[in-house]
């Protein structure tokens, strides 16, 4: 077992010199990125043909994404000068950054890079992919819930070609909630272009709280795990557990419903701490690196909705389908649901408009 400079912070070896060796009531406050929104919809090609400009969206996408990302650095930096002991999100960020320090410095990741703020786009992403085809769980799937970033990307083909229906988020959730694609209304030709974020916003269709669907299987991203607990961190922006708590509320989704993560060997730790973690994180019941298969029997109970107690007015604002979900709910129970305390969020890097 490999220990980095932190005591307590241990990593799963599985392989040497970049090679894989073959295997022998609760808080809910997502971490927070500023709001830089612009409406995808209106991006349009002025050439004509099927009216959407793959360009401009991509060019978009990245400006955007970056931006978040900027965001993100600034709250862990915040978050990691505090004290470990009374903020309860420090501690995430302080396991986030010693994995992102790893592999770059061991160049365990492709691009895009650095990894810092990002799902690792590990090495051996579409090995781990090809084991995660092999689950019964995904053979017998025909809805396939996966998250947009790139590791996840072979995963999102395998989903099309093998004739299922992938159900993927929308970029941060920026212009709604999740896209539907299904490879028998799609050529052939394009599938692998579906598997982006411009084919999905090209050839996706957007569904919202009201769409009748039940998912099979989630695929989630990670930046570290336990495989003994199934305890997962993400980058720090909550979206894996906004859109499963919205799932919930849906009926598409139930605590059966298995959660598959994938990831580099170097990503398994065992120093997540269960007694830290809050209700809205997201266990994940198996894991796929691309040397093994780990099933966890996890411990640690799935959440079962949104938890607006915690959930902050700053962060409910920048996301559009939590405040259509929220006003439908106090109109169903008629009343108020409670609001989060106020926070500060990242400041917002200028911009010029184009």
């Amino acid at each position: 077992m490999i220990r980095l400079s932190s005591p307590g912070f241990a990593i799963y070896p599985r392989f040497q010199n970049n090679h894989f060796v073959k295997s022998q009531k609760s808080t809910f406050l997502p971490a927070q990125i500023g709001s830089r929104r612009r409406n995808f919809t209106g991006i349009r090609s002025e050439t004509g043909g099927d009216g959407f400009d793959s360009v401009a969206y991509e060019s978009e996408r990245l400006s955007l994404d970056a931006a978040a990302m900027e965001d993100m650095a600034e709250t862990a930096k915040k978050e990691m000068e505090s004290d470990t002991d009374s903020d309860p999100k420090a501690w995430k960020w302080v396991i986030r950054k010693k994995m992102w320090d790893l592999m770059e410095a061991r160049n365990y990741s492709m691009n895009p890079r650095p990894v810092h703020h990002r799902i690792p786009n590990f090495i051996g992403a579409s090995a781990a992919a090809g084991k995660l085809a092999e689950l019964e769980a995904f053979r017998k799937a025909n809805v396939v819930k996966v998250n947009p970033d790139s590791p996840q990307k072979q995963i999102r083909f395998l989903t099309l070609s093998g004739d299922k229906k992938l159900l993927t988020p929308q970029p941060r959730l920026r212009t709604g909630f999740f896209s539907v694609l299904e490879s028998g209304l799609l050529k052939p030709e394009t599938i692998n272009e579906a598997c982006t974020s411009v084919g999905v916003a090209k050839y996706g269709r957007a569904i919202g709280l009201d769409e009748k669907i039940k998912v099979d299987l989630i695929v989630i991203g990670s930046v570290a795990v336990n495989p003994q607990t199934g305890a997962r961190l993400g980058k720090g922006e909550g979206f894996a557990e906004l859109e499963y708590g919205m799932l919930r509320y849906m009926g598409a989704i139930d605590d059966s419903t298995p959660v598959v993560t994938t990831v580099h060997d170097c990503q398994l730790v065992d120093d997540i701490p269960l007694e830290k973690l809050a209700i809205h994180d997201v266990p994940v019941d198996i894991i796929c690196t691309p040397t093994r298969v780990i099933f966890t029997n996890t411990p640690i109970p799935k959440p079962q909705g949104i938890y607006w107690d915690k959930l902050s007015p700053e962060k409910l604002q920048q996301i559009r389908i939590l405040r259509e979900l929220k006003k439908r709910l106090e109109k169903e129970i008629g009343r108020k649901l409670p609001t989060g305390p106020a926070e500060k969020l990242p400041p917002r890097a200028g911009r010029k408009r184009r």
